[in-house]
């Protein structure tokens, strides 16, 4: 049996036919419109809790960062475009962004002091695709909340436990720091942050 070919589409025809759906997120992999699950109440709660908890040290540390809704990262070696989670902007060096202005999409290193994937079901996207494409986009700090410990038992052990890797660029090369439980988060960009992996993991649960 012939397997019938994908049409595959660039960046620019993702971006002129992207779906208008508000329910839905999409990403180009590779030149493939892939639709994301569906996420689930308890991931969308650990997201919102991150995204409030950096923008109090935002604001604490008077960063000229931001915290945007919607916005794609694409790397320039390939016709992809990600959604991430939790995206951190450096705002002052989106001037230098030739893809911001018309669509929302950053490509540069310097415009990405952080980017945070909460695991889903597509685990698999995290742990490999996006991780060796922020690496080789030089993004400095990437980080992956497993709070459902989804990800494969080399990344988060065995048995499986909730895990969280920070991601941090040396000579080229992501070197990895695994929390869980009580471990207080450790990432210089936050080097003040009073947070443990466990309260990331509980911040859809009801107090």
């Amino acid at each position: 049996m012939i397997q019938a070919l994908r049409k595959l589409v660039t960046f620019d025809e993702f971006v002129a036919q992207y779906p208008d759906n508000p329910q839905r997120r999409y990403e180009l992999h590779d030149g493939v419109i892939v639709e994301m699950t569906q996420a689930t109440g308890d991931h969308e709660e650990v997201v919102g809790f991150l995204v409030r908890k950096l923008n109090v040290e935002l604001d604490r540390l008077n960063l000229a960062y931001l915290i945007p809704k919607t916005v794609f990262v694409k790397p320039f070696e390939n016709e992809s475009a990600y959604s991430p989670d939790v995206l951190i902007l450096n705002q002052p060096n989106l001037v230098n962004e030739l893809l911001w202005k018309k669509a929302s999409t950053v490509s540069l290193a310097a415009s990405i002091p952080l980017v945070v994937e909460v695991v889903s079901t597509n685990w698999r996207d995290d742990y490999h695709k996006k991780y060796a494409d922020y690496e080789q986009m030089g993004i400095p700090k990437y980080w992956i909340v497993d709070y459902a410990a989804l990800g494969g038992r080399e990344f988060i052990g065995k048995p499986k436990q909730p895990t969280i890797l920070v991601c941090c660029l040396e000579e080229g090369e992501y070197l990895i720091n695994k929390f869980r439980g009580n471990d207080r988060i450790q990432s210089p960009t936050f080097p003040e942050l009073n947070l443990t992996a466990e309260q990331i993991f509980r911040a859809g649960v009801a107090s």
